[in-house]
């Protein structure tokens, strides 16, 4: 009686299984649940037509992986086409402008960065950044800004007339 009722309803269970791959997909957004429910479905589609276990396992087995081989990679490299490249973190700190709070060395300083307060140092070490001068960032080092005066601005000098 239960082997009936679960042969008869094995199509019901990839299904179920297919659901909770894709609940799991929502959770890592790396596509790689949803090439498994692709093969739940179709392992579903195989108990659905009568087939038994070992054929639907195979056909899992199956379509995940050529899902995986070739579904996956074509949908990340169309996602990362869609989807714009955005700094953050200390990523989007470098370039941006700050001023020394203290001198400034190839060993260290103190720099004002994005309202906080950062421990920094010249990214030419044997550069002195004295305080008060604004400066940009090269690059973030754990918790140490990398910094470098800013080019000089070409102006214009005032004719005298």
């Amino acid at each position: 009686m239960v082997a009936d009722f679960l042969r008869e309803t094995q199509w019901l269970l990839w299904m179920i299984a297919a659901l909770v791959l894709g609940l799991l997909e929502l959770l890592s957004f790396d596509f790689v649940f949803s090439m498994l429910v692709i093969g739940a479905l179709a392992a579903s589609g195989a108990a659905f037509l009568g087939y038994g276990f070992t054929v639907q396992v195979f056909t899992f087995a199956v379509a995940s992986i050529l899902a995986l081989v070739l579904v996956r990679p074509a949908l990340r490299r169309w996602i990362g086409r869609r989807t714009p490249e955005v700094a953050t973190n200390a990523d989007a700190l470098v370039g941006r402008t700050a001023l020394t709070l203290a001198p400034t060395t190839g060993r260290d300083g103190q720099v004002k960065l994005a309202g906080e307060t950062w421990t920094a140092r010249t990214a030419d070490p044997g550069a002195v950044i004295p305080e008060g001068v604004d400066v940009t960032v090269v690059r973030i080092d754990g918790a140490t800004a990398v910094v470098a005066p800013l080019p000089a601005r070409d102006t214009p000098e005032k004719e005298s007339a």
